[in-house]
């Protein structure tokens, strides 16, 4: 069962003129490809294709207004405007039951490490092979206790039954370092060098003036 359903309009305008009077009247535009087919061009309702693409790797069930047989797809390219962050084109592969697909899945660390360390992600996702009716849409990888000097690699990130990993196993996944503390007692020396400096510069700019002065 999909996760989401869309309906598409069939469109037979194409370019940045059309593409730009489709999304103000609240849609996107959107290519559906995959299995063999041609290329099939269509415009989406702007806020469900939204909600239904904060799901990673959400299974879609597209139901053309032509009367074609549904599809099941899943989003390979979405297209972002930088400033508003907008949906602005959007490609949907077509998927079928039992197929596997390779896909990104977003990981996200969890937990909080040992105190006085610091956690950092070096990867935000995860190659994997996986049923193209099952996709993962994030893994969790928890830190929670872990000292400093520890490392997640791709390896032991927990997979789904039936996922397999298609990434380097000894990809650097999250890193667990020492916290680097400041040397706040120097740069407090730091300063007051500096203001010491300075008056000193003041008091000589003042000496050389009064010394002009009675010449």
């Amino acid at each position: 069962m999909a996760d989401f359903k869309l309906i598409a309009e069939p469109r037979d305008e194409f370019g940045k003129g059309a593409a730009r009077r489709i999304r103000r009247a609240g849609r996107i535009p959107a290519v559906v490809y995959g299995h063999g087919g041609d290329p099939v061009h269509v415009s989406l309702d702007g806020h469900a294709t939204m909600m239904a693409l904060k799901h990673a790797n959400a299974l879609l069930e597209i139901e053309s207004t032509d009367g074609s047989k549904n599809v099941l797809a899943i989003a390979r390219d979405v297209q972002i405007e930088p400033v508003r962050r907008d949906i602005e084109h959007v490609d949907l592969i077509i998927v079928k039951r039992g197929e596997k697909i390779e896909v990104d899945v977003p990981v996200h660390v969890i937990g909080d490490a040992a105190p006085g360390t610091m956690v950092s992600q070096v990867e935000s996702t995860l190659a994997v092979l996986a049923d193209a009716t099952k996709l993962p849409e994030l893994f969790e990888v928890n830190v929670e206790g872990r000292p400093a000097g520890e490392h997640i690699l791709a390896d032991q990130v927990e997979l789904p039954s039936g996922v397999e990993l298609v990434a380097d196993p000894e990809l650097l996944i999250v890193n667990i370092s020492e916290e680097v503390e400041m040397d706040t007692e120097s740069d407090a020396d730091e300063t007051t060098d500096e203001e010491t400096t300075d008056e000193e510069s003041t008091d000589e700019a003042a000496s050389e003036d009064e010394s002009s002065d009675e010449e």
